[in-house]
């Protein structure tokens, strides 16, 4: 392994932006290609994959769902924004029993559909949805469906609810929130979100990561000469051991790569990434 590739999460702390926390740690390592996979918002905190080098091609390919976050829902608060960055309104609410906020939370399990945020990084024509939204423009968005699959209470002092919620990949826990307020008769932001894991990565100190470890791809043996890999070569599809459609990694003697097999043709989709052997 190459000393500037690595892969590793860190903790990106409340109140800066990832691009900008991505800086202080290339500053930090030394190191001029980064990049993270899954932005956070800025007054969000928690897990944040980094990759150096090479590995920062990775990130389409690593095992990243179910996501698992910790969220307070401030009840009565109002905000465009669904977070505490603008909030345009508090009105005073009453407490509500404990059982009333259970069945709202057992209401949101499952598959849900909506919109997402209009201070969200999805694009319009090219242009972030949150860009056009700080303009007062319209902001058209299409629904998306996410899965619940787990989300429990973990405290309530009223007008606060702290919960934690598994969803799949692309939801938006600011709009579960406001689901949340809008089931108890309420309008409701978050005051703060804290992504805990990313499938199977979370936070270990900047640990460094052996990415083969989190590949979400089966594995493909190549019967020919591996240099062919290597170095780059045209690959036939008879030289592999499974030769159905669909993407794999070869593991060589010294690196790996990630190719796909369809139409009866072999193409590489990532070449000559060592081996992470001197992870610790």
């Amino acid at each position: 392994m190459a000393a500037s590739d690595r892969l590793f999460v860190a903790y990106k702390p409340a109140g800066i932006g990832s691009n900008r926390f991505l800086s202080q740690i290339k500053r930090r390592y030394g190191i001029k290609k980064a990049g993270f996979s899954g932005t956070l918002d800025p007054f969000a905190q928690g897990v944040l994959i980094i990759a150096f080098g090479k590995y920062t091609k990775l990130f389409r390919f690593l095992k990243k769902a179910p996501k698992t976050y910790r969220a307070t829902l401030w009840l009565g608060a109002g905000s465009p924004t669904l977070d505490i960055e603008q909030i345009s309104e508090v009105i005073v609410t009453p407490p509500l029993p404990k059982r009333e906020i259970l069945s709202a939370l057992e209401k949101i399990k499952g598959e849900i559909t909506y919109l997402p945020p209009r201070y969200s990084a999805k694009k319009i024509g090219g242009v972030r949805a949150y860009e056009l939204a700080r303009q007062n423009r319209e902001v058209a968005l299409n629904e998306i469906t996410t899965s619940i699959y787990d989300i429990r209470l973990l405290h309530y002092c009223h007008p606060f609810i702290t919960f934690e919620v598994t969803l799949s990949e692309g939801g938006y826990v600011r709009s579960i929130g406001a689901m949340i307020a809008e089931k108890l008769g309420s309008p409701g932001t978050l005051s703060m979100l804290e992504r805990l894991r990313e499938g199977a990565f979370h936070y270990e100190n900047e640990r460094a990561l052996n990415p083969l470890d989190y590949l979400d791809m089966p594995s493909n043996r190549y019967l020919a000469d591996p240099k062919n890999i290597a170095l780059g070569r045209k690959l036939a599809i008879g030289d592999f051991e499974n030769q159905d459609e669909g993407i794999y990694l070869v593991q060589l003697p010294h690196n790996f790569a990630i190719i796909e097999i369809r139409d009866g043709l072999v193409s590489y989709l990532l070449n000559g990434v060592d081996y992470a052997d001197t992870v610790t």
